[in-house]
């Protein structure tokens, strides 16, 4: 699906299927740098399960035209533009990483377009290794070897190779479209206030390998929140959806038939 948003394109994986405004429809948030890729195995799953199925490219990445926006808080603004223009209700939101901040602030600011949430391998707040960031602003290709390295070591192990590096695959990509959004990350700080404003039903996905966001860390954020799942992965590190979608994909539409 292709549409205009302020006089620039976006797009948004939805399975090859219209809206059917008597279907719920769920919405994907990918993480720092990254696409609607990452959800690949797990749109169509949901699409087939009778669900509306949108895989969001944020402004800069993947098929949208940029810039990418610098901050979480311009993110939820533009997110709640584009779901007006689809006049979309009752949302169910799905966010990894950086996607997860992306919609606990949305929540904040739009709760009345929300069904549930789901939020996978997130926190309420990400601060980012100032190595890390460093790397990426300068386009090195180093930065996104650590971001796997720290994510699960492992990765190397994914069939098809490393996502994250057949998604950013430049120094452009790097220093300004991962730099940006790392920076959002650390930089963003209402994560507390957003949390405590949360009343619908919400998921949490963690798996036990992940260093980014590791499974004390997580647990410490769902507990913020009344009305709550968790469910961990096992073997599984960072890039939930990739290296264990098919357990991932049955856990949240168990969450979602409920």
């Amino acid at each position: 699906m292709i549409l205009e948003i302020e006089n620039k394109k976006v797009h948004a994986s939805d399975a090859g299927q219209n809206i059917d405004p008597k279907k719920q429809t769920v919405v994907f948030i990918h993480g720092s740098g990254l696409s609607h890729i990452v959800w690949s195995l797990s749109e169509q799953f949901l699409s087939n399960k009778d669900f509306n199925v949108l895989s969001v490219d944020l402004p800069g990445h993947g098929i949208s035209d940029g810039p990418c926006l610098n901050s979480i808080e311009e993110i939820a603004d533009w997110l709640e533009k584009f779901f007006s223009a689809l006049n979309l209700e009752n949302v169910n939101l799905i966010g990894h990483s950086q996607g997860c901040l992306d919609i606990l602030e949305y929540a904040y600011k739009y709760s009345n377009r929300i069904n549930k949430i789901v939020f996978i391998g997130g926190s309420y707040k990400m601060p980012v290794h100032p190595d890390l960031i460093d790397l990426a602003e300068n386009g090195n290709s180093d930065a996104v070897k650590l971001m796997m390295k720290w994510g699960y070591e492992g990765s190397k192990k994914f069939i098809g190779g490393n996502p994250v590096e057949r998604i950013i695959k430049s120094p452009r990509d790097i220093s300004e479209v991962l730099a940006v959004d790392l920076k959002a990350c650390n930089n963003y700080s209402n994560g507390l206030n957003a949390v405590n404003a949360i009343k619908c039903s919400t998921l949490f996905i963690f798996g036990s390998l992940d260093k980014m966001v590791n499974v004390e860390n997580g647990k410490k954020f769902s507990n913020l929140i009344k009305n709550n799942e968790v469910h961990i992965i096992e073997n599984c590190g960072h890039m939930i959806m990739i290296e264990k979608a098919f357990e991932m994909r049955e856990k949240v539409l168990e969450f979602l038939k409920q």
